[in-house]
């Protein structure tokens, strides 16, 4: 849990076979200013012959399960999605107490939906040159995008899944490696956006560009960059560095 420095270990009887991470309330920051905030959360199962440790977390997003997160706002809105499956949404019934089936197969905009960039550009001056040539094209043309920014990021990424768009929280010169947690923050959104059939990437990061979901985590709470959006966004951020002579990968 972002929560704990270490990880709770379940006493052998009451033991499952699964372990999670979580941040169990995203965007905190938010709080006292009633804003949306939310839970993120990324399932495991334990490695063959061990009783539950930190290694059993520490890798790559092809061994997570399952991952999902809660969006508390108007509503209490639950989004999971098991590894290979489809995204599915449930929303809180508070007359019955009971979590109701209300988004089925859960699927990035096609066409890339809205035109909504959403990053904190308080960052500017410290991301690389691509990222801050790719922003500006976003709001530059006949028909610039949107700006939308909550700071949360459980508000940010279901807006983005729901409507479209990019969502961006790049590495930097303050951030090297990102500010967001690779465990409980990046993996999971980054599995449910591609099972949705988006697309989650670092950016530049160690040297190249990637997927999310093939960072292998080297500490509980180690941090990664994170770009999620469909092709038409994504793209504009790979032909900025294209442009700096940076390899890219084929949407």
């Amino acid at each position: 849990s972002e929560e704990n420095e270490e990880p709770i270990i379940v006493p052998p009887e009451r033991a499952g076979k699964f372990c999670v991470a979580f941040d169990p309330l995203d965007g905190s920051s938010n709080i006292d200013c009633n804003v949306s905030v939310g839970t993120i959360f990324s399932i495991y199962e334990k490695s063959p012959g061990s009783s539950g440790s930190v290694k059993d977390l520490l890798r790559s997003g092809a061994h997570c399960v399952c991952a999902g997160y809660c969006a508390y706002s108007s509503a209490v809105e639950l989004v999971f999605t098991f590894r290979g499956g489809t995204v599915e949404g449930f929303c809180l019934d508070p007359t019955i107490g009971e979590f109701v089936h209300t988004r089925r197969e859960m699927r990035f905009p096609e066409d890339g939906g809205k035109k909504i960039y959403s990053c904190n550009e308080g960052n500017f001056n410290y991301w690389d040159k691509p990222i801050q040539d790719a922003v500006q094209a976003f709001k530059s043309g006949d028909k610039p995008y949107s700006a939308r920014y909550v700071g949360s990021m459980v508000a940010d990424i279901h807006r983005t899944l729901l409507y479209g768009g990019i969502y961006l929280y790049p590495a930097d010169n303050k951030n090297s490696q990102g500010k967001l947690r690779c465990l409980y923050e990046g993996i999971p959104m980054a599995m449910i956006i591609e099972q949705a059939g988006g697309i989650a990437s670092t950016g530049l990061f160690n040297g190249k560009i990637g997927r999310v979901l093939d960072l292998t985590p080297d500490a509980i709470h180690c941090k990664c960059p994170i770009i999620m959006g469909g092709p038409r966004d994504i793209g504009v951020v790979y032909e900025a560095y294209k442009a700096a002579g940076v390899d890219v990968p084929e949407l």
